[in-house]
């Protein structure tokens, strides 16, 4: 099945006006030039014949077929009322073209109107028809067999049908193009729209498994230690199970923060620079059993709030890793604001583990199949894609460094360059 017309995609044309002239727009022009031509050969029939006994029922033909071509406009453009006002003008065209030849001349804008309303094929026949009557008309005028007047109207005739139903193709491919384009943009949108749940599920995971289910986990362990030593230990136990139960209110706070995409709670309230809500998250870790000591160098001033969200969760998630497997003693958290560059150092003196992708790939695979997050490879792309990186450096004895790294733009922003630095800390500063 052949692609729809361009006339019968555009919802200003009805399903009356089919033709393949239908989405051009000089109906109103052909009218003009219909009338002005029928008026024309009126009056050069008055001219080539006079007041004879014709006269009357010629001028009275023209004067009808001037009628219907001003009610042309005022014809209803839906169901059958375009074809009919077509097949009326071109029987009286016809009978007044065989009675007075000079109105021929009025089936040129009388064809256009046919190829405006008509299908292909009744248009073509139409045509045919006419061309017909006006090569009878004028044989009829001609003393002797004249094979111009024949060869003449069919020539007319067929260039113009073939050049029109060559146009008629053209909107017909250009049409079917479109309709192509758009069934691929809906397919596009689609895929994007797929894209962006799966890039906002991956979000969450991230977000869930470094802020909710690290104060889970801290839960389980605080829990764990007071039951152990409820009996030998009773103040600690209770202490530890306050801040279990601080804990678990922090977990319920930061999934109404998740759900909502707003920054983690210490980067809220007046005090809410970067510094001070990363002392605020290493104060609330210090009370796990593990030395954790905060030191900022240099002035942090104006981080984009994507950025301080995920040195923040990344620093909760890294200091609750230390406290379920470093077995470590003591961890340094290092803020270095330089004026190309904004870096984080968090280094635990633990027992550490071996740092080679090959190895990091496969405990990743490990926690996936087990459903315990994404870990170290879940926190680097979460800096990757906000223009940094998470570096690692850690083997098996000798504790680990995590260092995240964002560099900041030509503007400067993110850091205040003429803020007091000091010298660069070393990562491993304190750790022995």
């Amino acid at each position: 099945m052949e692609p729809r017309s361009e006339a019968q995609h555009d919802p200003t044309f009805g399903d009356g006006v089919r033709g393949i002239l239908a989405p051009v727009r000089f109906g109103r022009a052909l009218q003009v030039v219909l009338i002005a031509l029928i008026v024309v050969s009126g009056i050069r029939y008055v001219l080539r014949h006079g007041e004879g006994e014709n006269a009357v029922p010629v001028l009275a033909g023209a004067a009808v077929l001037v009628v219907a071509a001003v009610l042309q406009g005022l014809v209803p453009r839906r169901g059958a009322w375009p074809a009919t006002w077509a097949l009326v003008v071109c029987v009286l065209w016809a009978a007044l073209t065989l009675v007075a030849p000079s109105f021929g001349w009025c089936a040129v804008p009388l064809a256009f109107a046919v190829l405006q309303i008509l299908p292909f094929w009744p248009a073509t026949a139409a045509i045919t028809a006419m061309t017909a009557v006006v090569i009878a008309a004028e044989l009829r005028l001609s003393a002797l067999f004249d094979p111009t007047l024949v060869a003449g109207p069919i020539g007319i005739a067929f260039a113009t049908i073939v050049a029109y139903r060559a146009l008629d193709r053209e909107a017909r491919a250009r049409q079917q193009l479109l309709d192509e384009l758009t069934a691929t943009q809906a397919d596009l949108s689609a895929a994007q729209h797929r894209a962006g749940a799966l890039a906002e599920r991956a979000r969450l995971s991230r977000e869930i498994h470094d802020s909710v289910g690290q104060d889970l986990s801290s839960i389980n362990l605080l829990l764990q230690a007071s039951e152990q030593g409820w009996e030998r230990r009773p103040e600690a136990a209770r202490i530890q199970v306050r801040a279990a139960a601080g804990t678990a209110r922090s977990a319920l706070d930061e999934v109404r923060r998740v759900v909502r995409d707003l920054a983690p709670g210490e980067l809220e309230g007046a005090a809410g620079s970067l510094p001070a809500a990363l002392a605020r998250v290493v104060e609330d870790a210090a009370g796990r059993g593990v030395d954790v000591q905060f030191r900022s160098h240099g002035t942090a001033a104006e981080v984009p709030l994507p950025v301080a969200s995920a040195i923040i969760r990344t620093v909760r998630g890294a200091l609750a890793n230390v406290a379920e497997h470093a077995r470590a003693s003591r961890v340094v958290v290092s803020l270095t604001a330089q004026p190309d560059e904004l870096r984080l150092d968090i280094r635990d003196d633990g027992v550490g583990f071996d740092a080679r992708p090959s190895a990091m790939s496969a405990r990743a695979a490990q926690r996936r199949a087990t459903g315990r997050g994404q870990g170290i490879p879940g926190m680097a792309e979460r800096i990757a894609q906000l223009g940094g990186e998470l570096q690692v450096e850690s083997a098996p004895g000798e504790g680990t460094t995590l260092s995240l790294v964002f560099p900041f733009g030509e503007d400067g922003s993110g850091a205040d360059p003429k803020g007091e630095r000091g010298s660069d800390p070393d990562p491993k500063e304190g750790i022995r």
